[in-house]
């Protein structure tokens, strides 16, 4: 039994027990989004799901190596209190990039492949590749957290006044809207297979250096992205978001097509493969490309516990390539637990067996749903268990939801499609499983779906087969007996700014929040009009 914990930003707890794999990061669990520090909830409820206790834990795998002495000690201090006074016995260090880069080989299926990864900074580094044969990674280039692609595009983000290190994907979002006015190819370069930040600075010294070569009033920022929060594009905004994005994609592209000479598959994870525009560039170098799901800082975690379970059996000889299939790895409510919940909170409520057909019928019929079953969904994206459901054919929805979930109107939203659809409305088609990249959008896809599709006519969508999620394909296959649209809208079940529920009491405050329609929980149906 192997716990991997990251204790950093974006912080949680993953126990591998054979086959058997429980994730959750803290963010969940507590409420605070992105959370830093130690994932005191988060290792409680992994062990707690896979019934262990801590002296069953045979190795306690940490992502990251370098810490200041107070985090250092913070660290082993909580450490002990859960695992005793011999912890030390059992911990494996792995270093930050060495554990996203794990993250994605182990879970390829791959015995051998390039491992990527490419985020802003981590262990000194802010970007590493491997040629990864047989469980054996060896790095073949790094970047140091100066050369940083990932920085680069976290300083464009707080130059345009939203979060560094939160809203890049609102960047990318706004990108799409114009066209790039700048070259950026002076500010940071590719170099053999290695980045090379010609600024030769970083943070906010980096974003203030970019504010002077844009001409763009960055004491003025927060207040031009408020506005645009609401639809008041700003011109310059928008053409630096657009040019940043392309600049992103041509080094990403150069990049692969670098390592196309190796002749391998690409594994792929860190903080920059969040980008989809970026990742749907990269996969004309290589087709099959496999982005870890949990590609950001949530996932070190899962690739420290990786990396140690592959040293393991390739010690005794026995490691073989795993395939990730699901990332229903968080916890899950019996039926019991949740009518206990709803009587509990006095809530009128109906139990419904044939809760597939209610859920396309309601759609149908232009209601919003928060959808919660089974186990949650390990990583950034909602995949059908706690998901927020509408009727893509109604672009009016868009408007609808952005004003209920205090989003920004110019982010898209992305639809859950039967992947048997693909090929009639995505152009070059392949299955994404998991909304990691974008996708062409065919015109019969604009017209039928138009609130999934972005200004861009790009699409982000869950490919899906009944082994994938079998409650949620039959939603949506009710959805296209009813309308002809083998797909619905699906969004993450939060507010903006909150973490994705965790739990039925987080739903039900989510819900009465966002003003929903209907609340299902499991086989339970919740409506706003008879709270």
């Amino acid at each position: 039994m192997i716990v991997g914990i990251h204790d950093g930003h974006d912080a949680g707890a993953v126990l591998i027990d054979g086959g058997q794999i429980y994730a959750v990061n803290e963010e969940r669990l507590n409420r605070i989004k992105k959370f830093r520090g130690f994932p005191s909830l988060s290792l409680k409820k992994v062990l707690e799901m896979a019934g262990a206790e801590p002296e069953d834990v045979k190795i306690i795998a940490i992502a990251g190596i370098f810490r200041k002495h107070s985090r250092l000690l913070e660290l082993e201090k909580n450490l002990e209190k859960i695992f005793g006074k011999n912890f030390k016995s059992r911990v494996l260090y792995v270093e930050h990039h060495l554990a996203h880069a794990s993250s994605a080989y182990y879970t390829s299926g791959w015995r051998e492949a390039i491992a990527l990864s490419i985020d802003a900074a981590g262990d000194g580094l802010s970007s590493s590749i491997y040629v990864a044969r047989d469980g054996e990674m060896i790095r073949i280039a790094q970047s140091t957290y100066l050369d940083s692609l990932g920085d680069f595009y976290a300083s464009i983000t707080e130059l345009l006044g939203f979060k560094p290190m939160r809203h890049e994907g609102k960047v990318m979002s706004l990108a799409a809207y114009g066209k790039p006015s700048y070259d950026l190819s002076n500010i940071i370069e590719l170099n053999g297979l290695s980045f090379d930040n010609k600024l030769k600075l970083v943070g906010i010294e980096a974003t203030k250096r970019l504010a002077e070569l844009f001409g763009y009033p960055f004491e003025r920022a927060k207040e031009i992205a408020h506005s645009m929060k609401r639809g008041k594009l700003q011109r310059k905004a928008v053409e630096i978001a657009a040019s940043a994005q392309k600049h992103l994609e041509n080094l990403i592209e150069e990049l692969g097509i670098k390592l196309t000479k190796y002749g391998l598959p690409l594994a792929y994870a860190g903080g920059v493969a969040q980008n989809v525009k970026a990742n749907a560039i990269l996969r004309k170098s290589f087709p099959n490309l496999w982005v870890f799901p949990a590609m950001d800082d949530s996932g070190l975690a899962m690739g420290a516990a990786l990396y140690a379970k592959a040293q393991l059996e390739r010690l005794e000889g026995n490691w073989k390539p795993f395939k990730m299939k699901h990332v229903y790895l968080g916890p899950a409510y019996s039926r019991d637990e949740i009518e206990d919940f709803l009587r509990h909170e006095g809530l009128r409520y109906e139990e419904r067996q044939d809760i597939e057909g209610f859920i396309a019928d309601s759609l149908s019929e232009g209601n919003i749903i928060g959808f919660f079953q089974e186990r949650m969904e390990y990583g950034p994206r909602a995949l059908g268990n706690r998901s927020i459901l509408a009727d893509p054919r109604n672009r009016e929805v868009v408007e609808r939801l952005n004003l209920a979930l205090n989003r920004d109107v110019f982010q898209p939203f992305a639809p859950s499609i039967l992947e048997r659809k693909l090929e009639e409305y995505l152009e070059d088609p392949y299955p994404n499983k998991f909304m990691t990249m974008s996708y062409r959008a065919r015109e019969n896809m604009k017209r039928e779906a138009p609130a999934v599709v972005h200004v861009d006519g790009t699409t982000r969508p869950q490919t899906l087969t009944e082994e994938d999620n079998a409650r949620y394909h039959e939603v949506i296959e009710h959805f296209e007996k009813n309308t002809g649209v083998p797909m619905v809208l699906n969004t993450s079940f939060n507010m903006h700014g909150e973490p994705i529920v965790c739990s039925p009491l987080d739903a039900l405050r989510s819900f009465r929040r966002a003003k929903l329609d209907l609340l299902i929980l499991e086989t339970f149906i919740v409506e706003q009009s008879q709270l």
